[in-house]
């Protein structure tokens, strides 16, 4: 089915993307650091790229959905690196959430190598990447844009195009993120007062959800938290990193961001109090304490 798929980075998001595009009838390689993420695509179906550099030589299409700006550097450069094995028929999506002046300059990496690239950060956990109901914040040329369209709409539910420039991709992914680690903290804030207070913890979800103070991400959190599932889908410092990155970018074009900041400040003492790898939902439970 058209280009041939590499996904460097199969973690929560990487693994539910690979496997609806295997669900989709593309053919899809894996790459990750640890064997035991590629073990269950695998089984499904996809190929094994031994090294990002293998996932050029075998693949036309390469989403990078690791963790940070880093890692990007890691997948891209070396002997064994993505950036050797491409050429223009290639189309890369960087799709991790990282700061805009990165995004900009990885992207010009790949396009010194005559390949297509897009900045397309990624919102909507793994459940949504699974069901193809992602939302992505898309910059590129037209070139790019229009070599992605089978991937795009096999992920995404909302595909919006945020500029030409790769980095407004990254910069909308950062305002979206600082916007859903506020309602996240302030929600933690109220249903530890409610509940001190007295109040059931199921009711107060049912009135957030029904009311003026509904959002997405509480509604998804609580929802975690009063089933008692812990299960990482979403790790505290994934969202505490992607804050610092929202108030760097404050401040880098002279913006105050006192919640931002508050925000921030609160998942890196999450953080720090040894919920690095729990899924974000547990800062509810932290700010109860």
């Amino acid at each position: 089915m058209g280009d041939r798929i590499g996904v460097i980075g199969v973690g929560n998001m990487g693994a539910a993307m690979a496997a609806r595009l295997l669900e989709r009838g593309f053919d899809v390689a894996v790459r990750d650091i640890r064997n035991e993420a590629e073990q269950p695509l695998l089984a499904a179906g996809a190929r094994r790229a031994a090294s990002p550099l293998a996932a050029a030589q075998s693949c036309t299409t390469i989403l990078i959905v690791v963790v940070d700006a880093h890692q990007i550097d890691t997948v891209l450069g070396g002997n064994d690196g993505l950036l050797p094995g491409l050429n223009p028929n290639h189309l890369v999506l960087l799709q991790s959430t990282i700061a805009p002046a990165d995004a900009a300059r990885l992207a010009a990496s790949v396009a010194e190598r005559g390949a297509h690239v897009l900045d397309a950060p990624i919102s909507g956990g793994p459940a949504r990447a699974r069901a193809g109901q992602l939302s992505m914040m898309v910059a590129g040329s037209d070139a790019a844009f229009d070599r992605a369209h089978a991937v795009l709409d096999a992920l995404a539910a909302r595909v919006f195009r945020v500029g030409a420039a790769p980095g407004l991709g990254a910069t909308m992914k950062l305002v979206n993120n600082l916007l859903a680690g506020v309602y996240l903290a302030a929600g933690a804030e109220a249903f530890a007062i409610g509940r001190a207070a007295g109040l059931a913890p199921e009711t107060m979800a049912q009135v957030f959800a029904a009311s003026s103070g509904q959002s997405w991400i509480l509604d998804d959190r609580l929802a975690r938290l009063i089933a008692g599932d812990e299960r990482p889908r979403a790790q505290m410092h994934i969202l505490a990193k992607d804050l610092r990155l929202a108030v760097d970018l404050a401040r880098s074009v002279g913006k105050d961001t006192a919640l931002g900041t508050a925000t921030s400040a609160l998942f890196a003492a999450a953080v720090a109090a040894g919920l690095t790898d729990a899924d974000d939902s547990e800062l509810i439970a932290f700010a109860a304490r």
